[in-house]
């Protein structure tokens, strides 16, 4: 399995979203690179609304996604925009989720505690 690994000649990100993404529907939230949440909130699930969202915290932003049906316009969106992007495999966000107290509603908080996460080392 690989990890997430920002690269080495950039700066360390200030933000990081999760987003529980639906065909209808978008939750996210966003930590500070304290750990801090600083949105958690739904939105549709469309360009401009996921824009809007992250217009704050734009610079030094990470944006991570379960891998589910719906991520490939989000990925798009990101890659046009110049937004890092990371496809979580569904099954070991499902394992986490399942082993902590996150209600469904926070999925997007899995995500993103994840994302945060630094990698480990398998020997």
């Amino acid at each position: 399995m690989r990890f997430y690994k920002q690269p080495l000649d950039q700066k360390p990100h200030r933000f990081y979203c999760g987003v529980d993404l639906h065909a209808r529907c978008m939750y996210l939230c966003i930590l500070d690179a304290a750990g801090n949440t600083v949105l958690h909130k739904d939105y549709p699930a469309d360009a401009g609304a996921f824009l809007d969202a992250v217009a704050p915290y734009r610079d030094g932003l990470a944006v991570a996604v379960e891998c589910m049906f719906a991520w490939y316009w989000l990925a798009d969106l990101c890659h046009e925009h110049g937004i890092p992007f990371v496809l979580g495999h569904a099954l070991y966000s499902t394992l986490t989720r399942r082993h902590s107290n996150f209600e469904k509603s926070s999925a997007s908080a899995v995500c993103t505690h994840v994302e945060r996460r630094p990698p480990r080392v398998r020997e």
